[in-house]
Parts: structure tokens; C-alpha cells; sequence
């Protein structure tokens, strides 16, 4: 005879409010959503913050919710991956191929670069970075190149989130500067990262055109200062900007 259960309210709680977060496509605050599901605003504050300790949602410094990136994850493990990230794994091994460098896939969430997807170099000596860590936007080319893909307007919202202590400590610019680094990303195409968030590190990314409406995404790929001497940086710039244009041409048939 099957052992009877005692049904968890807090997971029915749980699970209304990620529904309404599927329905309502926005950020949300804890009062507007105390409204909407009518849970008592101690109990959604409890469970909002607790779905963002766990990456199952994201937090924005308005203290505002939106799903994160462990979503991406749960639902790779459960399908075998999600459109995005089965689509762009092929395209992820053949640019460590060519490189010999580790290699990333990453979304923007928020005002935060989140790696969703990676090849890991095969070299003794690399450098790597783990499924689903956070990094912001103002660290590396990776940011610069998903920020790239935004018009100007939600550009400065983001850059309105960090303090001017924030932009010196991770970037040893200006906000006018910064700015200007994304505008020219615009224009080249690229972002190339010079031990700009962690010493000894480089990185080159591109920003993904996938279509309207979609999520920002960019693939880089990072390295030791050593492995970008000399001309190869030209071929590095060459092969993740073949591999952008296809996998753009490839999003356009889907």
C-alpha cells in the first residue's frame, strides 16, 4: 500500500508565484506581488529572497524580481537542453578547437552577465569559468558586448545602478568612458578585455544578433595574458565573428 503524503504549502506558494512571474514577463516588487497572489507580504518577501539565494530568480538593486539564470539550468538538465544553449554548444566547441581557449556562452539578466554554457580549454594551464556564475556588466568584454546589444536608453538605466566606486574598482573608468567602450564595441563588432576583471586574464568577446525580442547573449573566450601575443588576437577577433554571423543565420531559420 502506497505511504500516504502531507502536501507542502510552501511549495504551492512557491510555484504561484513563479507562474505569475511567467505571466507577468516583468520585474516585480514584493507588494506588488503580495497583491496580485494574495499571500501575505512576510511570506512572498521569504520566498522571493529565497528563490534569488538559490539563482532561481534574479534581484535587481531596486530590490525588484525577475527569473534567473538556475532556470536555464533546470531546464538544460530537464530537456536536454534549452533552444539557446543546444543551438550554440556546437558552435562553442568548434571556436575551442581553432583557439585552444576556453570558451563562453553568456546572457544578460538584469544588470548582470550570467554564464549559462561553456567548453572548457584541453591546455594544463587554463583558465575557467563555471556554469552558472554571476558577473556584472561593467567586468570584462563579456558585459560590454551583451551591453552592446541594448539602445542607448536602457544602456544608462543599467549604468545608473552603480556608484562611480564601482566603475573605477572594476574597470579604472569613468562612466563617460565606459560608455564610449560599449559605443565602440557597437562599431567594431568585438570587445576585447585586458586584465580588466582579473589580473593576468584577457578576454575577446562578440555580441549574438539573434532577433528581436530575444535574450541579449555573447560568446568570448578567455585566457592568460601569454595566449593573446602577437597577431593571434587578429585570428581569435576573425573566428568568434564567423561564428556570430552563423549562428545568427542559424537563429533566422528557426
Amino acid at each position: 500500500m502506497e505511504a500516504q503524503f502531507r502536501r507542502v504549502p510552501a511549495l504551492d506558494k512557491c510555484f504561484d508565484i513563479l507562474e505569475f512571474f511567467a505571466r507577468c514577463e516583468r520585474p516585480v516588487g514584493v507588494s506588488e506581488l503580495s497583491k496580485a497572489t494574495g499571500y501575505h507580504r512576510s511570506t512572498v518577501f521569504n520566498v522571493l529572497n529565497t528563490l534569488a539565494d538559490l539563482h532561481v530568480l534574479s534581484k535587481s538593486p531596486d530590490k525588484r524580481f525577475n527569473f534567473g539564470l538556475r532556470l536555464y539550468s533546470l531546464g538544460r538538465t530537464a530537456s536536454d537542453g534549452s533552444d539557446l544553449i543546444r543551438t550554440i554548444h556546437p558552435y562553442l566547441v568548434k571556436i575551442n578547437r581553432k583557439t585552444d581557449l576556453s570558451t563562453c556562452l553568456g546572457i544578460r539578466t538584469d544588470s548582470k552577465a550570467v554564464i549559462v554554457d561553456k567548453v572548457d580549454s584541453d591546455l594544463a594551464v587554463k583558465i575557467s569559468m563555471d556554469e552558472g556564475i554571476e558577473v556584472p556588466l561593467l567586468a570584462g568584454a563579456g558585459g560590454k558586448a551583451l551591453l552592446s546589444l541594448l539602445p542607448d536608453a536602457e544602456v544608462d538605466g543599467i549604468l545608473s545602478e552603480y556608484t562611480s566606486k564601482d566603475f573605477l574598482l572594476l574597470t579604472c573608468l569613468n562612466k563617460a568612458q565606459f560608455k564610449e567602450r560599449v559605443e565602440k564595441v557597437r562599431a567594431d563588432g568585438f570587445a576585447l578585455d585586458k586584465e580588466e576583471y582579473m589580473q593576468g586574464v584577457w578576454a575577446l568577446a562578440v555580441p549574438l544578433k539573434l532577433g528581436k525580442g530575444k535574450i541579449q547573449a555573447a560568446i568570448w573566450i578567455i585566457g592568460l595574458k601569454a595566449q593573446f601575443r602577437g597577431n593571434v588576437i587578429d585570428d581569435y577577433i576573425a573566428v568568434l565573428k564567423e561564428t556570430a554571423e552563423a549562428i545568427a543565420v542559424k537563429f533566422s531559420l528557426l
